[in-house]
This record gives structure tokens, sequence and C-alpha cells, in this order.
């Protein structure tokens, strides 16, 4: 499979935001949205086998612990990355996957937690969900929307009552997109939309989801890589 970097940090974001994590980023994305900040994972990267990237993911984190399998989509390495899956569960490790749910997750096994980010208007890729990937859900997966408008806040508002969500699936997710130039201060003064704006929606509305911030980009400068 093809990979871009596979590091050890802090996980930034979802329910299991502020445990060590083992990232394996696997390179190419057949979505463009607006705010991505991997654009990087785009191309290149290096050609990897199933057991090189679990003897790096030992390495870093011997004898289990958190992974999370992101990308770039990581679906679309659906027949290497499945295995890889396996793999790591059968070691021991709790494995997340990072999706944007536009390919078929029927595959993914079932002790994977999948992580769904849902695309929004404001993102150019609204429309892009695969509507039956709402029946691989399970309560412990969780869907993220990422927001940088009240139109986006809306829409995802909407879709977490037509479809239920919170019954669905452990944790919905609303999370403001941060600046794709974002550098230096590491505050939310880089978010396109103000998390405050957000949590004052949310609390008007009652919305069944949690506000998340991408822990790591306060932490470290936004601009930084394998953090």
């Amino acid at each position: 499979m093809q990979i871009t970097e596979i590091y050890k940090s802090l996980q930034g974001e979802s329910t299991h935001a502020g445990l060590p994590c083992v990232f394996v980023r696997l390179t190419g994305c057949n979505l463009r949205c607006s705010w991505c900040d991997s654009e990087y994972t785009f191309q290149g990267g290096r050609k990897m086998a199933v057991e090189e990237v679990v003897d790096e993911v030992s390495r870093l984190s011997p004898g289990g612990g958190l992974v999370e399998v992101t990308g770039g989509e990581p679906m679309l390495q659906e027949r290497e990355v499945v295995p890889l899956m396996q793999r790591l569960l059968g070691d021991g490790y709790t494995v997340l996957l990072e999706t944007s749910g536009e390919r078929p997750l029927e595959r993914v096994p079932a002790d994977v937690i999948k992580i769904v980010d849902v695309k929004c208007p404001n993102s150019g890729e609204g429309d892009t969900f695969c509507m039956e990937n709402l029946e691989t859900l399970s309560a412990r997966d969780e869907i993220k929307f990422v927001l940088s408008s009240r139109a986006d806040y809306d829409f995802a508002r909407e879709f977490t009552r037509r479809y239920r969500l919170a019954e669905r699936v452990n944790a919905v997710l609303f999370s403001p997109a941060f600046r794709k130039d974002a550098t230096g201060a590491r505050d939310s003064s880089h978010c396109l939309l103000d998390p405050q704006e957000l949590a004052e929606w949310m609390l008007a509305d009652n919305v069944p989801a949690r506000l998340g911030l991408q822990v790591h980009k306060f932490i470290w400068d936004p601009a930084v890589k394998g953090v």
C-alpha cells in the first residue's frame, strides 16, 4: 500500500482525543475539500507491505494501544487496508478508521471504530456520502461534520436529526474547520467558524451532538505535520 507517514502523537479528534495514538496515514484522496489540511497526502508517499506497516506500529507502540488508519482516503486502498486493520486488531490494538464515507464500508472489520466524516456543502464535496454506509454503523462508531458556515451547521443539524444519528453511533461530532494556511498562533482565530458561535447554535437547538476541536492544532503550530 502507499503510505505518506506513520508517526506517534496524541489523538486530536473524536471521543479518543488526548490519548496517545499511532497514525498510519495513507496516500491518495478522490475528494478535494475546500478546507483540507492534508493535501500533502494526495500524491507521493512510499510503498509498504502490510508486514512493514505492522512492524513500524509495533516499534512506536509496543504491546498494543490506539492506532488510527487515515489519509487521504484510506478506503481507496481497501484491498490492502482491510487486511492491515485485521492484523492490527489481532495484535491487540484498538483501531480507528478515519474516512469520508464516500467509499463502501461493509468490508471494514466489525471491531474497527469507524469515524466517518460526512461532507457539508461548503466543503465543495457535499452529497458524496454513500447513504448505504449508514447501515454499516454501530454503537461503537462516530460521525463527524466539519463546519465552516451557518449553512454547514444547518445541514449537519438536519442530517443528524433526519437519520437519527445519535441512536446509531457512539458520538456525533460538530467540528469547526481550520484555515488551510493556519500557522503561528495556537488558538481559535484560525477557525473558519467561531467555536463560541457554533456552541451557542448547538445549545439553542439542543442538537444531540458534541462540539469537537482539533486539539493537536492548539498544542502545536497548526502548520506542523506529523503531530
